[in-house]
């Protein structure tokens, strides 16, 4: 008789314990994340580390949230388990936009970064520059073509003014160099007055090469100003149009720097896999420009032992809120809202960005 109850309350401690299992489940909030320093770091020991994990623990602390983590291995796979309710949250930075409050909830914003610009450290002199430049494949075509059209109108002189101004423009070779020395002058308006046009095509000659000359003459020295300070252009770049004048722009795959230069209509050189291997890559000088989140570039310069190869420019090109994300109408998102508003608006918070070397913007 004894064994018989107990026998009957076995399926009643088993339901009552599954039931139990159930409703902490239910009360545990799934946390989608990714390895995203300096926001989510794995460290080698499998757990989580970072600026964000420590936000969001010291939140769940505070609101007796009961949570555990989930790995994804890119923001993609987070955006579709958060659309179909199968984690309750992230907390890996998301940039908020329009298409995404209508999708999502989304907290308060708890980062303000940017897209920032880097380049090779430039290590050499302006007077080494200037020489390596002057003995450039470039300078040498834009010296040939100046020479080029000193010779035609030149040429031209010469041919009408050979037979009637023979003292001035002589026969033969040496009167083709009588018509080039001409050229220049009149180009450099230097205006020796040695040598001068007397019939009525020559005069007319003078006259279009005169005019001629002032655009040309202006042209070239802008293209020859160009190509002497072509390497200093890096340091002057302030906005989208300065960085088309680098010869290559290399971005990270999927990245905000990769979209911001696609509206942008700026053309991508290289795309990598990962902002380590760009920006080793960019230390290597294997592109002039690398657009990517500031943030990161930031961190990893310094992790990275960088910062005598690679120099991060003064300056920002568009800047993103970002903030945890949740489904829509998620039960938990007033409490996590509440609770990260507190956190960052502790001391603590300023403490928390320079342990992770990063600033917003």
């Amino acid at each position: 008789m004894r064994n018989f109850w107990i026998y009957l309350l076995i399926p009643f401690c088993w339901f009552g314990s599954s039931q139990l299992a159930t409703a902490q489940s239910a009360d545990t909030l799934t946390v989608g994340l990714y390895h995203n320093p300096p926001f989510v770091i794995k460290t080698a020991d499998g757990t989580f580390e970072g600026l964000s994990v420590e936000l969001w623990e010291n939140i769940a602390q505070s609101a007796g949230l009961s949570y555990r983590y989930e790995e994804y291995s890119d923001f993609i796979g987070i955006l579709k388990r958060l659309e179909y309710q199968d984690i309750d949250l992230t907390i890996n930075p998301m940039e908020v936009n329009d298409m995404r409050v209508d999708k999502f909830d989304m907290t308060q914003p708890y980062f303000i970064s940017s897209i920032g610009v880097a380049i090779p450290y430039l290590n050499r002199s302006p007077i080494a520059v200037f020489i390596s430049n002057i003995f450039s494949l470039a300078f040498l075509e834009i010296i040939l073509l100046l020479i080029f059209v000193i010779f035609i109108f030149g040429f031209f002189l010469w041919l009408v003014e050979r037979k009637h101004n023979k003292f001035q423009f002589r026969p033969g070779l040496l009167g083709l160099f009588d018509g080039l020395w001409w050229s220049a002058v009149t180009m450099t308006t230097v205006g020796y007055g040695d040598k001068a046009p007397k019939t009525n095509w020559g005069k007319a000659i003078a006259i279009i090469w005169m005019f001629t000359a002032v655009i040309i003459i202006s042209s070239f020295t802008a293209g020859i100003a160009s190509t002497l300070t072509i390497s200093g252009l890096q340091t002057d770049i302030e906005n989208a149009a300065d960085i088309r004048l680098a010869e290559s722009i290399a971005a990270v795959a999927s990245s905000n720097g990769e979209s911001y230069l696609l509206q942008e209509e700026i053309p991508i050189t290289e795309t990598y896999s990962s902002p380590v291997l760009a920006l080793r890559g960019l230390a290597k000088k294997e592109n002039d420009v690398l657009v990517y989140d500031r943030t990161m570039l930031q961190y990893y310069i310094i992790r990275l032992s960088l910062d005598s190869k690679v120099q991060l420019l003064p300056f920002t090109l568009q800047e993103n809120y970002q903030s945890f994300m949740l489904p829509k109408n998620h039960p938990a998102f007033d409490p996590i809202n509440v609770g990260l508003m507190k956190e960052i608006q502790k001391e603590s918070w300023g403490d928390l960005q320079r342990k992770y070397d990063v600033s917003g913007k």
